[in-house]
């Protein structure tokens, strides 16, 4: 009903907007101005002008074709995301399909223009385009390469992402045994890259290391949420802090707490965002030096928080959207002049070879919003000293300048390779922050922890700790000022125990409150039942299985990784986590008569695989079509190999296993691991709509959303639609029900190669897809039991 809702709701907002230009059209009146919508803003801006030229950012005889570059609209790019094989399989289908399609297409006259891929980005894994969508609704096969974005893009599988956005996680240079901090990560798309990098090996299902994404604003950490669930990885966490007093972490390391410090840090802060104006135009208008004069200080805190929690030999890279000196070379200058050696900038010229830069500058002037120029901090009149600050200019010694080699910043513009502006530097911690030379260190053993372990944000202390560590930074104010902010739920951990007085102040934390984390003791009797029925190897980490429930029925089941479970049961007091883990079995209402009362979710499906020693169904590529476009087919309907398998096997979830044929390089060619059940005679998958259209199109299964073009249709789709929901409800109870719906979700599946397009029937096949999609409503993130859901369609980083 709700869908249905919004529909009728966009309906009548457009035949409103239709209404009121025709009534603006024929007679004037007072509806007449608004008939062309709204005025369209004016490109130009003196005061922008006048500061980028001086400071001479810009080669000479460039500026032109610069400022040309920033009035026309940034071309649209996308990342194939997922790990290797699978984007590997998406790549193939992109180039040797639509691409395809689109060669030699006119539209109106013109010949489209073929999207091209970064030569910067490794593996052709990055394309940008200037096809609009405009363009792309005029012709059958724009529409069908539109419509296969925007659902690949909704399961995940490739990220509508600016290209500069792409560059700081690249220049991070991750390896699967990191430990990362996103501080600034919302709304996520450069987190997701983070994540991918540490699965680049898919065969190892808990890499060592994990990403802690933080983010200040508590509503943006469920957008992150949004982006990073879609990946599907135990290592990754949503943190909510401001990042410029994020607390210290600690980890248990043999039974005695250690700080921790993180091997990469991406520190990608607020700022102006005057590198944006090619898609954010109302920068055009607005734009003036005092926002950098503000952010200034904002992100030289956090820059420096960083630092301190970068390990030694460990690598941050600070980056902005903003071409301003102030926010960039000042900021960096700044931390290497007091970090006294500790930090040095990393020589990155040789990294990622095909993207144009340019070298960071060394000299540069302040300019108030009203056009007054300062060159030097004595210059600055005392009344001006709270807006411009000491750090904002470049170091007079001329040795010590050349010694800190900002020329080592990366500054991308615009009309270099048709993209936004960006600034990237990338810093390198050699030894200790000289204001923390002695490293926090704890003198207390661990204590044993039996029974359930609650992990959440208010939760009682576990006993005090002794611990010698450096204070942290006060908190800045303009943190403060949003922890005042009216209409915020708000939450208090229980005090620290910390050795001497003063006590630790409570922490105060706002926005939704969460769920615990609880986690399964050793001797959960809830567990059994699972190992026996999934024969599960006796390596599998049972101790990193949590629940989001203290009291009642354990209705989800999710996983985390080694090193998530560490941070979590030592951190509970001094961090707010917004959500971590993977869904991996969900209560079935009637699964104890099956001898489990659980069934796996897709979600964590690639996590658990490699566990499961029973239950395994390995199928042909003609099983899988036909698990992905009917609803309950009979054994009947499959090969002859896989009703054997199934013939002597209990009722009850199942595990679905399809593997490439090399001898049959037409066929899909990556592995796909699926949840199913068999039933009495039937077997069914349990996979989300996106997943299964996925899929269909990788095995060459033309799926596209068929037009209604009947109001008769219409009501007859909805009907089944509803008659559907009514009977897989919770997507449980399919033992009674299967053989109503057996015959019902069929489609043609061809036969010709996988790289030939279905007609017929097949098209409606992502309609009928809709109604099995809700028997896989429950794979989606387990963030709260409240209502958190944000429209993220539109979010772009």
């Amino acid at each position: 009903m709700g869908r249905r809702a919004r529909d009728r709701r966009r309906q009548q907002q457009q035949q409103q907007r239709q209404r009121q230009e025709r009534d603006g059209s024929g007679g004037g009146g007072d509806q007449a101005g608004w008939a062309g919508g709204y005025p369209e803003i004016v490109k130009e801006n003196e005061l922008f002008e006048r500061y980028y030229r001086e400071l001479g950012i810009v080669p000479a005889g460039e500026w032109d074709d610069f400022m040309a570059a920033l009035r026309e609209p940034l071309p649209a790019t996308l990342r194939i995301t997922g790990y290797r094989s699978h984007a590997k399989e998406i790549l193939h289908c992109l180039k040797e399909k639509y691409f395809r399609e689109l060669q030699d297409l006119e539209v109106d006259g013109q010949k489209v223009e073929m999207p091209q891929s970064l030569s910067w980005y490794p593996e052709e894994l990055a394309w940008h385009t200037n096809l609009s969508r405009k363009i792309l609704r005029k012709s059958p096969q724009l529409e069908k390469f539109h419509q296969f974005l925007v659902s690949e893009t909704e399961c995940g599988n490739i990220s509508r992402q600016e290209a500069v956005s792409m560059i700081p996680p690249l220049l991070l240079n991750v390896n699967p045994h990191h430990k990362i901090l996103d501080m600034c990560a919302a709304p996520g798309s450069k987190t997701a890259q983070l994540i991918e990098m540490l699965h680049a090996d898919m065969n190892v299902p808990f890499p060592k290391g994990f990403v802690i994404a933080n983010d200040v604003d508590n509503k943006r950490c469920y957008l992150l949420v949004h982006q990073a669930k879609r990946l599907n990885s135990p290592c990754i966490m949503v943190v909510n802090h401001d990042a410029s007093s994020i607390p210290n972490l600690q980890i248990d390391v043999d039974g005695r707490k250690e700080v921790l410090f993180y091997d990469r840090i991406l520190c990608d802060v607020p700022c102006s965002g005057d590198g944006t104006m090619r898609k954010n135009i109302d920068v055009w208008k607005k734009w003036t030096t005092q926002n950098s004069l503000q952010l200034h200080g904002l992100q030289l805190r956090i820059a420096t928080r960083g630092v301190e929690q970068l390990a030694e030999g460990g690598r941050m890279v600070y980056s902005t959207c903003s071409l301003n000196p102030i926010e960039n070379e000042a900021v960096i200058a700044s931390l290497l002049e007091k970090s006294q050696g500790a930090l040095e900038l990393a020589d990155v010229s040789s990294e990622l070879p095909g993207l144009k830069r340019m070298p960071g500058i060394t000299k540069w002037k302040v300019m108030l919003k009203d056009g007054q120029w300062f060159e030097d901090w004595k210059d600055v009149p005392s009344n001006r000293q709270t807006q411009i600050r000491p750090t904002m200019f470049p170091l007079k010694d001329e040795e010590k300048l050349k010694s800190l080699n900002l020329e080592r910043c990366l500054r991308i513009l615009p009309h270099h390779q048709n993209t936004g502006g960006f600034f990237v530097a990338v810093l390198i911690k050699k030894s200790p922050m000289p204001w923390n030379k002695r490293q926090p260190k704890v003198h207390q053993k661990l204590p044993q922890r039996t029974g359930d372990i609650e992990v959440t944000a208010a939760n009682s202390g576990n006993g005090s700790e002794c611990i010698t560590e450096e204070p942290a930074l006060a908190e800045n104010e303009e943190s403060k000022k949003m922890q005042e902010l009216p209409n915020s739920d708000t939450e208090q951990s229980k005090k620290e125990g910390v050795c001497g007085p003063p006590p630790s102040k409570k922490m105060k934390l706002f926005g939704f409150k969460e769920d615990p984390f609880v986690f399964l003791p050793e001797d959960d009797p809830l567990f059994l039942p699972i190992q026996n029925f999934y024969a599960l190897d006796t390596s599998f980490p049972k101790m990193n299985l949590l629940t989001r429930t203290q009291e009642g029925k354990k209705r989800q089941l999710y996983m985390v990784s080694k090193e998530i479970r560490n941070v979590l049961l030592n951190n509970s007091e001094k961090m707010k986590v917004i959500n971590t883990g993977i869904k991996v079995w969900s209560r079935n209402s009637d699964g104890e008569q099956f001898g489990c009362a659980f069934r796996l979710a897709q979600e964590g499906i690639y996590t658990l695989y490699p566990f499961i020693h029973a239950r395994i169904i390995n199928v042909c590529i003609e099983d899988v079509k036909i698990l992905l476009t009917q609803e309950n087919p009979f054994l009947s309907k499959f090969s002859s190999e896989t009703q054997k398998k199934v013939k002597d096997m209990a009722m009850g979830s199942i595990v679905l296993k399809y593997d490439p044929d090399p001898e049959k390089p037409d066929d899909l060619q990556c592995p796909i691991v699926l949840c199913g059940w068999q039933g009495k005679a039937s077997l069914r998958a349990f996979v989300p709509k996106n997943e299964r259209l996925h899929y269909l199109r990788m095995m060459g299964v033309e799926v596209f959303k068929a037009k209604r073009k009947e109001e008769e249709s219409d009501s007859k789709v909805e009907e089944e639609v509803q008659h559907s929901l009514v009977q897989t409800e919770e997507g449980m109870d399919v033992e009674d029900k299967e053989h109503d719906l057996g015959t019902k979700m069929e489609a043609e599946i061809s036969k010709e190669s996988s790289c030939s397009p279905v007609e017929g029937s097949a098209m409606e096949v992502e309609n009928k897809i809709e109604d099995l999609d809700q028997s896989s409503k429950n794979a989606n993130s387990h963030v709260s039991q409240e209502s958190k859901d944000t429209d993220t369609s539109n979010v772009k980083d």
